[in-house]
């Protein structure tokens, strides 16, 4: 069993800042590739940032680059996603998400999500 937990989320203002943390823990061998999705209301999930274990990342919003930085620790089995100059638009549930490797293969999971709300 493994689990993906998230924190960081909260309510910022416009130009602020927040930093997302996701730890994963339970039978993992290795952890190939984590990322960070978004959910906004009425919208689909869509990815914003992934990273491989060699530390190769790839911003796949480009609304996010330059703003947006995603880290991990392999050590603590976890990813970050430090967010700056926060706007309105990127409000949305982030989840993250991991390719895990376990004894009988490779599995994805997902966090259970954690709201960023951009308001004044």
């Amino acid at each position: 069993q493994v689990q993906l937990v998230e924190s960081g989320g909260g309510l910022v203002q416009p130009g602020g800042s927040l930093r997302l943390s996701c730890a994963a823990s339970g039978s993992i061998s290795s952890i190939y590739v984590m990322s960070w999705y978004r959910q906004a209301p009425g919208k689909q999930r869509e990815l914003v940032a992934s990273i491989n274990r060699g530390g190769g990342t790839n911003y796949a919003d480009s609304a996010v680059k330059g703003r947006f930085t995603i880290s991990r620790d392999n050590a603590k089995n976890t990813v970050y996603l430090q967010m700056n100059s926060l706007k309105p638009e990127d409000t949305a549930v982030y989840y993250c998400h991991a390719e895990i490797s376990q004894i009988l293969g490779k599995y994805n999971y997902w966090g259970q999500g954690t709201q960023v709300t951009v308001s004044s």
